[in-house]
């Protein structure tokens, strides 16, 4: 029976350290996000229900930069990672004033939260 907890912990272990995005952390990351971000409504910065397949600059009424309207993004993993690791570097003229996150795990995590918030009550009701 330990022999089988044992395993089962090293099993949980594993699979954490096997560099699968964390959702529970990208949520600890998105919490610097929502000085300007909220998931279901725009604040300073548009709202990120959505935000997965999503076109840049194309949320009604939000007033975006000339230069993120003009980017022609299409919001996925890939292009989330590159945004979110130099905003002002991948569209130049963004009134994104966030520096960015340097750390590639904290970006991956925080893109698998955007992922699943995405899928939530919270945005699919609207």
């Amino acid at each position: 029976m330990r022999r089988a907890a044992a395993l089962a912990a090293a099993a949980l272990v594993s699979s954490t350290a096997s560099g699968a995005p964390d959702v529970l952390k990208g949520e600890q990351v998105y919490a610097r996000c929502m000085a300007c971000h909220a998931l279901a409504f725009d604040r300073v910065g548009p709202r990120h229900c959505g935000l997965i397949g999503r076109r840049a600059g194309s949320v009604p009424g939000f007033d975006y930069s000339a230069a993120m309207k003009r980017s022609k993004i299409v919001w996925d993993e890939k292009t989330l990672d590159r945004f979110l690791a130099g905003p002002l570097k991948m569209v130049p003229g963004s009134t994104m004033t966030y520096d960015g996150i340097s750390d590639r795990r904290e970006r991956a995590d925080l893109i698998a939260y955007l992922k699943q918030a995405g899928q939530t009550a919270e945005c699919t009701k609207r």
